[in-house]
């Protein structure tokens, strides 16, 4: 289970039932993963995701970036890659009005990928086991999307950590220049990408290869992001279709 879903499941009652679980949940855990309990309890966006209903605070990277870039409009199909828990599709669900929610605005779709079992959320398609890096799902999203293209390719998905910082780069990277095969593939003219980089020697090279495919490139560090974390986002805007 990821740390985002034990947290929501495990915590989210009263004050004093949270500070009783805590407590009960340090008994024969590793200092580390202490750390990281008494971290997310001081966390003002984890506070924020249970309070506003969102499945992790991660939601709030996307809520800030799209708030300042207007990256997601109602009626825009999104393909939410590295999906699970399902945080971003909510954001992606709300912004596109993929419910219909608001019948006066155009109606959107949002698809969420990951390899990890999602929760159905109403307004969005999962498909789980599944990997966006596989040159078939592009063939299958094509058919889910509404108009055979997206409006936005969005990406949190990072792999396992490995320990060794340039080798966990290398694979993020990887997983970002597979984003960039599926933006050539369904990715409509004037579309978005934004995905989740480590800074590393291939930042440049990763960068450049954007800069070719869409007009806008630039780099986001999300409040939300805590600041030790070396995670950091491109923000590609205004797809060039070669």
């Amino acid at each position: 289970m990821s740390k985002c879903l034990y947290l929501q499941n495990s915590f989210f009652y009263s004050s004093a039932t949270v500070l009783k679980k805590v407590h009960l949940n340090m008994k024969g855990r590793k200092s580390a993963d202490q750390r990281w309990l008494v971290r997310q309890m001081s966390d003002p966006f984890v506070k924020a995701a249970h309070s506003q209903n969102y499945r992790c605070r991660s939601a709030f990277k996307l809520i800030e970036m799209d708030e300042k870039y207007s990256i997601l409009k109602p009626g825009f199909s999104v393909i939410d890659c590295g999906a699970a828990p399902g945080a971003w599709s909510q954001v992606a669900v709300q912004r596109v009005n993929s419910t219909g929610e608001r019948p006066d605005l155009p109606r959107g779709s949002v698809i969420g990928i990951d390899l990890l079992h999602i929760a159905p959320l109403e307004g969005a398609h999962f498909l789980f086991n599944q990997d966006i890096t596989d040159a078939n799902m592009h063939t299958v999203l094509q058919r889910l999307l509404p108009q055979t293209h997206a409006d936005v390719i969005l990406s949190d998905m990072a792999p396992n950590a490995s320990g060794f910082r340039e080798l966990d780069h290398e694979r993020l990277v990887s997983m970002c220049f597979s984003l960039l095969e599926l933006a050539e593939k369904l990715l409509r003219p004037g579309g978005s990408l934004v995905c989740k980089y480590w800074d590393g020697a291939s930042t440049h090279k990763l960068r450049e290869h954007l800069t070719h495919s869409f007009r806008d490139v630039r780099t986001v560090k999300p409040k939300a992001s805590r600041k030790e974390s070396a995670e950091l986002y491109f923000l590609a805007r205004m797809f060039r279709k070669m």
